[in-house]
């Protein structure tokens, strides 16, 4: 048995998962990069905690699933900060038409958009939405303003969605937001040890 690679040890990601039925996928992804040496961090929305549970998520990263600005425990804790500090590369999956729009006019007013506001580090995209949203003419603008900005999409593909069609939108596997994760973090040394 051919062990796996961790390539990936001393990085840091944060991986936002977002209110969508693709959220399922992500607990994948976050195995990936575990698996490969990373140390990965989980914030979700409220949306996100309806699909999956930060349990799943604790149980994969053994630590803990940020929820909320204001859960710190017993102290003031500027969670968002903190963690997007100590980040190599910020994953937003699924990255839903809400989420996006968010992110293109610079508003925060929940954990994920917060510390997406408050990173400097690479910001990947995956995103996911139902065929007329994702090519709804205000989301692909803000996809573009996104691109414009540095951040990096990870193309949604097409396929059979939760609504029972077929068509654009469905999230990018697991195997394939790895990918460019792992290609965003090999440009650069761990922050840990610069």
């Amino acid at each position: 048995m051919t062990p796996t690679p961790t390539d990936l040890d001393g990085y840091e990601v944060v991986t936002a998962v977002c209110g969508g039925i693709a959220a399922y996928k992500v607990a994948g992804l976050v195995s990936k990069l575990i698996q490969r040496g990373a140390g990965v961090s989980v914030a979700m929305t409220d949306a996100a905690q309806r699909f999956i549970t930060p349990l799943t998520f604790e149980a994969l990263t053994a630590r803990r699933v940020f929820t909320g600005l204001w859960d710190a425990e017993g102290c003031y804790d500027p969670q968002h900060l903190r963690l997007t500090e100590s980040a190599d590369v910020f994953v937003v999956a699924p990255a839903t038409a809400n989420m996006i729009g968010k992110i293109a006019h610079g508003i925060a007013d929940d954990l994920v958009s917060t510390m997406v506001m408050s990173t400097d580090c690479p910001v990947l995209l995956a995103p996911a939405a139902n065929t007329r949203m994702w090519e709804n003419p205000v989301v692909q603008e803000n996809v573009q303003a996104l691109v414009k900005r540095g951040f990096r999409i990870v193309p949604p593909g097409e396929g059979w969605l939760a609504c029972r069609t077929r068509g654009a939108g469905r999230m990018a596997e697991p195997d394939q937001i790895a990918e460019q994760v792992i290609e965003v973090l090999k440009k650069t040394e761990p922050k840990n040890r610069r």
